[in-house]
């Protein structure tokens, strides 16, 4: 809310909501946007008690329909798969898939957030592969929020790296169970022992050594341990009792977006909750639309997306900020509206970084210590 707003609302004279900030060292004009701890200060001095409505949170967005018990189901758990680079966990999951992903990286290196969905005993598992560099750290930190299980990969022969230990650090801070899967067990400098030892040290003890944590020797070559890695994988889940309701207006984070040459811009998403179909009128932070096309993570145009399921979304009016989420409305109208609210306050919280002070005031700052630098235009 900015100043001239609260003045109305609280019938005021903006004069005077200026005058009580500036006793309090806060600079601000009749346009400034206010933050919370100021609004409550001023309502404490006018004697109103302060209620925070928010109606363009995503999170409200989602949950205005509250999902009854009787409706939800299983949905399939989200995997993030992390680790140091050249530990080979893309080629770990082109081994689940039998594709080969990594030769069409440059370098054989990741350098994009991809997911997949694969079927192991008749149920779904959604994969998302992460880059594993420290140059795509910020990356990383986004794969774990939309996560349920997280898979860490350290190779056998190499152990742990400065990387494994960055991972490990974004692993626990989600909250996720953790399944170590030890790849290149197949090369005869393997040493699961050292490896084990490794990561006891940073926390993570496995559970034949007493601790919580499941240990898996993989080898992404022949396929050893992918079955059990695969199983151990269900075992989480069933024991996390994930659970949505393909029928609620649906709820996806995007894990990608670009604009693409006679596409547009296009959104890589999951779904969290509900079924994203096409025609459905969206709204993704800033930016709204309606479905145009889906396409599968296999490239195939689909109609919809289910629980846990992962593709590309054609039909914003713009590109989404990745790691943002994409919400159903009922018309476009209402996405539209909501979009466009976003759009204003973010424009107006960024332009009331910038504030006019009169020459006294400034003098006042300065010699406060406030102000160090002064920028000209002569």
């Amino acid at each position: 809310i900015t100043v001239g707003e609260l003045a109305q609302k609280c019938n005021k004279n903006s004069s005077e909501i200026i005058k009580i900030l500036f006793m309090l060292g806060k600079m601000v004009t009749i346009n400034s946007l206010l933050d919370d701890e100021s609004v409550v200060l001023l309502c404490l001095e006018f004697n109103i008690t302060p209620e925070k409505i928010d109606p363009i949170e995503e999170d409200s967005l989602a949950d205005d329909d509250v999902d009854d018990e009787k409706d939800l189901v299983a949905r399939p758990p989200i995997v993030t798969i992390m680790g140091h680079v050249d530990h080979g966990k893309t080629s770990l999951l082109d081994k689940i898939r039998s594709t080969k992903v990594a030769k069409g990286e440059a370098g054989g290196i990741t350098q994009h957030i991809s997911s997949y969905t694969v079927e192991k005993n008749g149920q779904k598992i959604t994969f998302v592969d992460t880059p594993g560099h420290a140059a795509f750290s910020a990356m990383r930190t986004r794969g774990t929020a939309i996560t349920d299980i997280i898979i860490i990969v350290v190779a056998s022969d190499d152990g742990v790296k400065p990387q494994t230990e960055e991972v490990i650090s974004h692993a626990k801070a989600s909250g996720c169970p953790i399944i170590i899967a030890m790849n290149k067990i197949d090369k005869e400098t393997a040493n699961i022992d050292m490896v084990k030892a490794q990561m006891a040290e940073k926390g993570m003890t496995p559970m034949d050594w007493g601790g919580n944590t499941e240990f898996i020797g993989v080898s992404a070559k022949t396929g050893e341990g992918i079955e059990e890695l695969l199983e151990n994988i269900l075992i989480q889940a069933e024991l996390l009792e994930l659970k949505a309701d393909p029928h609620a207006k649906a709820k996806a984070a995007v894990i990608e977006s670009s604009l693409e040459k006679g596409r547009g811009p296009v959104a890589t998403v999951i779904v969290q909750n509900g079924t994203l179909r096409i025609g459905d009128n969206i709204v993704c932070d800033t930016t709204f639309g309606r479905v145009k096309a889906i396409t599968d993570d296999n490239g195939n145009a689909v109609k919809e997306l289910g629980l846990s399921e992962t593709g590309t979304v054609l039909g914003l009016n713009d590109v989404p900020i990745t790691g943002s989420v994409m919400v159903a409305m009922d018309t476009d109208k209402e996405a539209r509206d909501i979009a466009t609210t976003r759009a204003e306050h973010a424009r107006a919280k960024e332009l009331s970084k910038s504030t006019k002070v009169s020459l006294e005031e400034m003098s006042g700052l300065i010699a406060e210590g406030k102000i160090k630098q002064l920028p000209v235009i002569i």
